[in-house]
């Protein structure tokens, strides 16, 4: 194996010592964030009902863009290793909180809750400060070959995350443990991984990069200015929008009928768990074998038209079927999937036309504040539309806000419809344009994207 390993990634003198360590943190890390996510949907849904999770969503998202704000301020302002090894010994002593929060015995749906938006806030900053770490450790010829083995070993950790979720309710119920010790292993891993920081990696060896730091109001005003000039990517915004919008409630009415079947946590918690590693191994195996066939096969502006159509099929098929297993289940897994494999790689592909100078802020501004705006319009539509329910004693809301998601995913359809036929004029605008070519090099060398 030592071997294969070393033909295939052509390790150089001296790598192992800083690759080790850093896979190892990320399996630490993608393990108990997955087990966390697992748990905190379970405990939410079997302690205050589906209709909660909209209140926990709304609060996540509100704190996702806050931290979104903070991160370019924080991360090119702190050594990197120091900031790794704080938030290790910072998600341990959250955790620590959370457990003694469960052992005073308060609100465990609050508990819960916390535990979702602390999983969620890793998934959003972890991965930021590790691959920067691990960029100021390795040149960029090392990263090439190296970072997709870190990555991988990732995914392993988030595949472990899930069967131990699936196994741990039975395990646990056997051995008279609460569930809840799931956060004192999340303290234990959370510590090996700190201890492993101390041991693996020195602050010496990290190569010194230094940035112009991106101010809130510079991201926000490029990333507006972006998108308000240049036509394709102001209609992939609309569309974006409007699919996460859409997402957002799909998603709500899958968790509330499966909720309805798996009542009590423990038994949600396995199905979740399965129908999550089903998600990861099925997205794998798309992202390997046919997202870059996808997009290479339709061109690029075409294959944005596949995840609005995913999400008409999904919210029609719910609406079809509202009550039906295969309907619910299929109709969040058909524009999930397609979300985070061939969507997700379209929209990274589909960046890369934007100068590097300008790039980070139109990033940051498509990928984090759309999605969380528009996950909390859903939220506000949908719980709208709930409780107008309750006043009016109308049990068939559902109807209503499936109709929403539905009208928002065929008014993306339209956007990106829109997107296409203004890409090809869209390349020729100024902000599209590096500062500094070589000579008659012209940004139509993308077409080919």
């Amino acid at each position: 194996m030592r071997d294969f390993l070393q033909r295939l990634y052509r390790f150089e003198p001296g790598e192992l010592t800083y690759l080790i360590p850093l896979c190892l943190i990320l399996l630490c890390n993608s393990f108990a964030m997955q087990l966390s996510d697992v748990v905190a949907v379970s405990g939410i849904l079997s302690e205050g009902g589906s209709n909660t999770i909209l209140i926990v969503w709304a609060i996540d998202m509100v704190l996702i863009l806050m931290m979104t704000s903070l991160q370019a301020l924080i991360v090119d302002r702190v050594n990197r290793l120091a900031l790794i090894r704080w938030m290790l010994l910072g998600l341990a002593a959250m955790y620590v909180i959370l457990r003694l929060m469960f052992l005073l015995q308060g609100s465990h749906w609050v508990n819960y809750a916390f535990l979702f938006i602390l999983a969620d806030q890793q998934w959003l900053l972890f991965p930021l400060f590790f691959w920067v770490l691990a960029n100021d450790l390795f040149n960029p010829s090392a990263a090439r070959r190296l970072f997709p083995l870190i990555a991988g070993i990732g995914f392993v950790g988030q595949i472990l995350g899930l069967i131990f979720a699936a196994w741990a309710p039975g395990m646990f119920n056997r051995w008279g443990i609460s569930i809840e010790e799931i956060l004192t292993l999340n303290v234990t891993i959370y510590i090996v991984a700190f201890l492993t920081t101390y041991i693996g990696l020195h602050r010496e060896k990290l190569r010194k990069i230094r940035q112009k730091p991106e101010t809130v109001k510079e991201t926000l005003a490029e990333g507006w200015d972006f998108v308000r000039e240049v036509p394709s990517f102001r209609y992939l915004t609309m569309g974006i929008l409007a699919m996460s919008i859409s997402l957002t409630i799909i998603e709500f009415r899958f968790l509330t009928v499966t909720q309805q079947i798996y009542s009590d946590a423990a038994s949600y918690q396995r199905f979740y768990s399965f129908y999550q590693l089903g998600m990861t191994v099925a997205a794998l195996a798309i992202q390997t074998f046919l997202t870059a066939f996808v997009i290479n096969r339709i061109g690029l502006k075409n294959v944005f038209l596949i995840m609005p159509t995913a999400m008409v099929a999904g919210a029609a098929w719910m609406l079809a079927l509202p009550y039906g297993v295969v309907s619910n289940i299929g109709g969040m897994v058909l524009p999930k999937l397609t979300k985070i494999t061939i969507d997700e790689s379209g929209q990274k592909s589909f960046q890369a036309l934007v100068p590097e100078e300008r790039r980070g802020r139109v990033s940051i501004f498509i990928d984090s504040y759309l999605d969380a705006v528009g996950t909390i319009i859903g939220c506000i539509v949908t719980g709208l539309v709930i409780y107008a329910g309750v006043i009016l004693s109308f049990a068939l809301d559902f109807y209503i806000y499936l109709g929403v998601a539905l009208a928002a995913a065929l008014f993306a359809l339209w956007a990106i419809s829109r997107m296409r036929i203004t890409y090809d004029s869209s390349l020729l605008n100024w902000r599209l344009k590096r500062r500094s070519r070589r000579g008659m090099t012209s940004v139509l060398n993308k077409l080919d994207l």
